[in-house]
C-alpha cells in the first residue's frame, strides 16, 4: 500500500499532486485511448489547477522519453541478458513491449512532470 503524502503515491496512483484526495484523469484507465490525456480542469478538492499554463505538459515528452528508454533497457537486459533469447527476439520483444506499454507511460511522464512543479501540502485544507 502507497503512503498517502508521497511523490510515488500521487505518480502511480495519477492523484492531484496537492492534496491526493482524487484522480486528475476523467478516466482512470489509460487503455481507453480515447480518453488518455483528458484531465479534470482543477482539483475539486483542493481547487489546484492541473495545466499550470497553455502547453504545459509539453515538458512531459522529455520525461516520457527518458522512461521509454528506461523500460527499452530493462526488457532488452531481461530478454537477452537474463533469459538468453536471441538478439533478434529480444528486439521484437522490445518493439512490442514500448507498443504495449505506451499508454501507461504516456500517463507516468505526466504525472511525474507534474509533481516536479506542485507538492503534497498536508495543511491544503487551512490554506483554501
Amino acid at each position: 500500500m502507497l503512503k498517502k503524502g508521497t511523490v510515488i503515491n500521487s505518480i502511480l496512483t495519477g492523484s492531484c499532486p496537492k492534496c491526493q484526495e482524487e484522480s486528475m484523469y476523467v478516466e482512470k484507465n489509460p487503455y481507453k485511448l480515447k480518453t488518455i490525456y483528458k484531465m479534470h480542469e482543477t482539483c475539486s478538492h483542493c481547487k489546484t489547477q492541473y495545466v499550470i499554463e497553455p502547453s504545459f505538459f509539453y515538458g512531459a515528452m522529455y520525461v516520457s522519453y527518458g522512461l521509454t528508454v528506461a523500460i527499452g533497457v530493462a526488457i532488452f537486459v531481461i530478454t537477452k541478458l537474463i533469459l538468453g533469447l536471441s538478439v533478434k527476439v529480444s528486439f521484437i520483444s522490445l518493439g512490442i513491449g514500448i507498443f504495449l506499454l505506451m499508454p501507461v507511460t504516456a500517463r507516468l511522464a505526466r504525472n511525474i512532470y507534474i509533481n516536479m512543479f506542485i507538492h503534497f501540502d498536508k495543511n491544503w485544507r487551512q490554506n483554501s
